[in-house]
């Protein structure tokens, strides 16, 4: 198989994982942050850590597929002399790596919290400040997702 196709088809894999991530934080950011706004606390808590208890697990893969097989695509087509493709590829993976520390540092402890008192039932009277601040990054996130996938089709188109 041709290097060309190769990176191609690391670059469209890495446009369908990083799209899942992407997707979610706008749904995030455009419906699951409103509709949040007009519950009570506890319903806050049990709805949201609920959300980040599945979420937590299973959106990794996505996520880490579309930064692997970005990197994959970035670095087969600098070694094949497509100089254009490789720094697309590589933008996005920059992006996506700004969006994983912004993660990390701040979105994931406030779903370790939400998570365990989900599920141990506890009242977090805390609650609201939690969520305000996991919603000040969330248009950032998906900011930062969006680019990347632009980044990964410019890297497909060129």
């Amino acid at each position: 198989m041709d290097l060309d196709v190769i990176t191609r088809i690391a670059a469209t894999i890495a446009v369908l994982g990083t799209a899942v991530v992407y997707g979610t934080d706008v749904f995030c950011a455009i419906v699951l942050r409103p509709a949040l706004a007009a519950v009570d606390n506890d319903a806050l808590v049990v709805i949201t850590g609920l959300i980040h208890k599945y979420g937590d697990k299973r959106m990794p893969v996505p996520g880490v597929l579309g930064v692997l097989a970005g990197a994959i695509s970035a670095v087969l087509a600098a070694s094949s002399g497509h100089g254009p493709q490789a720094i697309a590829a590589g933008v996005a993976v920059a992006l996506l790596l700004v969006w994983l520390t912004i993660y990390t540092r701040v979105s994931a402890p406030i779903n370790r919290q939400l998570t365990a008192a989900a599920i141990g039932g506890e009242h977090l009277p805390n609650a609201r400040a939690l969520q305000a601040n996991w919603d000040q990054v969330i248009n950032a996130r998906a900011a930062l997702q969006g680019l990347a996938v632009t980044a990964l089709c410019v890297a497909l188109a060129i």
